[in-house]
């Protein structure tokens, strides 16, 4: 009997070494008379059933194949939203009107005050050419140059705020194309005039090696180009420089399908605003004051139509600029990274927009390294400077200055500074999605939310989710 049991025991020891990398059960030694040592054991998987392993939804567990539950979830999610849509679609019916969207697009007069500010444009880029074109030529000096450069940029940050906050007839559509126009053609120009300036450095340095400057004085000039500064300001970068890669040829049908794309998730985002963001709104505008539970459970109901119209947001920028660079063969596409799979907020924000990113790095975070501040101070002055970015130009075509999006951005740092050492793996995603769904794209939400209320009660001073004062403008969402 002991034998047997010495027996079953090594061929339990066997089977569970051919699985696992080492033996689990210590085998005592079979005699070499023994007929069966010398092969296995006819029973031996119905005898030995068992060896030491985890659950698979163990911590401790190597397991990844979660496929499954995915699809279980994406089919509720489907299926809790649809009961949502027709919930929504019973108590407030069909809300869709894209002509509605339209009205907003035309302002007042047909005078388009956002479409002359956007051609006025033209006068800043011009100038910019004509300053490194002097400096150039050597009629012009580099420290003269450089600070004629950042006055011009000064007056085209200043001049499209003014005309949106002086101008009563834009419209708030308008006023935000125009101030985001604007803002990236800032980016482009800071990054031509010192690009430009890098290249004239280089240009010196050279020279004192070689003789033949003119050259090179040549080869310069013919960048310095309106064909060149135009093909830079619509192509989908903020970084410029001299050659930039190109496909070999324009692809049709690359082209019609980005196109598709963009008019379908228009379509699907103005249903969003207009069937289920907008219902909440009004809701909101009944009473003047509500309790903190009412509030919170406006909020709530906000968060899932506000993440789907800033995913839809994401995917529409994604069409649009893949646009841009089919249609100038534009190669360098690699526009965001797997922000997705972040485990921290930092790394979601060094993928979430990397034009952005390379420009800051390039213009902001290299140069004050350069001045001796610190690798950590600069990252965070660069963090600080593109909060108040988002701020700015959310709030000033909106009339309304709250700090909300600036504070919601800085409250995401806290987080990832103190909490990205206990939430890490799937657990650090897990925090970027839920900071996703509560943080800034809530926050906008709820600028227009108050944006809404004060152009429909425009003589309260307070709403129902705020109590702070706020200038009354034109609505975005919907017209009276």
């Amino acid at each position: 009997m002991t034998v047997m049991r010495k027996r079953f025991s090594s061929v339990c020891s066997s089977s569970s070494a051919e699985e696992d990398s080492a033996s689990l059960y210590d085998s005592a030694p079979i005699s070499a008379t023994d007929p069966l040592s010398e092969q296995e054991h006819p029973y031996a998987s119905l005898l030995c059933c068992h060896r030491v392993q985890d659950s698979l939804l163990s911590s401790n567990s190597s397991f990844t194949g979660y496929r499954g539950i995915l699809n279980w979830i994406i089919i509720l999610l489907v299926l809790t939203h649809a009961h949502l849509f027709l919930e929504n679609f019973i108590q407030h019916g069909f809300l869709i009107d894209v002509k509605k969207v339209l009205e907003h697009l035309i302002e007042d007069n047909c005078n388009w005050p956002s479409v002359n500010l956007i051609l006025a444009a033209n006068m800043f880029t011009l100038i910019a050419l004509f300053l490194e074109r002097s400096q150039e030529k050597g009629t012009l000096s580099p420290t003269n140059g450089h600070y004629l450069h950042l006055g011009n940029l000064g007056l085209l940050l200043l001049f499209p705020a003014a005309v949106i906050v002086h101008e009563p007839t834009i419209s708030t559509g308008g006023a935000f194309f125009s101030l985001w126009f604007y803002t990236v053609l800032g980016m482009k120009l800071y990054s031509y005039q010192e690009t430009n300036r890098w290249y004239r450095q280089a240009h010196l340095t050279d020279a004192e090696a070689d003789k033949n400057v003119s050259v090179m004085q040549k080869a310069h000039n013919e960048h310095l180009t309106c064909q060149d500064l135009y093909y830079f300001l619509l192509a989908p970068t903020l970084c410029y420089q001299r050659e930039f890669p190109c496909t070999p040829k324009v692809r049709i049908n690359k082209l019609l399908h980005r196109l598709l794309e963009m008019v379908i998730v228009i379509q699907i985002m103005v249903g969003i605003v207009q069937q289920w963001i907008e219902p909440i709104f009004q809701r909101s505008e009944n009473s003047s004051s509500m309790d903190i539970t009412m509030r919170v459970e406006h909020l709530v109901g906000l968060v899932a139509p506000t993440h789907f119209l800033w995913l839809l947001l994401f995917f529409l920028s994604h069409s649009y600029l893949n646009i841009c660079a089919e249609l100038l063969r534009f190669g360098d596409r690699h526009f965001y990274g797997d922000w997705w799979n972040a485990t921290t907020l930092i790394i979601f924000w060094k993928n979430w927009n990397i034009p952005f990113q390379k420009w800051c790095h390039r213009h902001v975070y290299t140069r004050l390294v350069e001045k001796n501040v610190s690798p950590s101070r600069a990252e965070l002055l660069v963090f600080l400077m593109s909060a108040a970015l988002c701020e700015y130009m959310i709030a000033l075509p909106l009339h309304s200055c709250r700090l909300w999006i600036f504070l919601m951005m800085v409250f995401e740092l806290l987080v990832a500074v103190f909490l990205g050492g206990y939430f890490q793996g799937n657990y650090g995603n897990g925090l970027v999605w839920l900071c996703l769904l509560l943080g800034p794209p809530l926050a906008v939400t709820t600028y227009f939310h108050d944006h809404y209320i004060s152009c429909h009660h425009p003589q309260s001073s307070s709403s129902p989710l705020t109590s702070d004062h706020r200038l009354p403008s034109r609505v975005f969402l919907q017209p009276h």
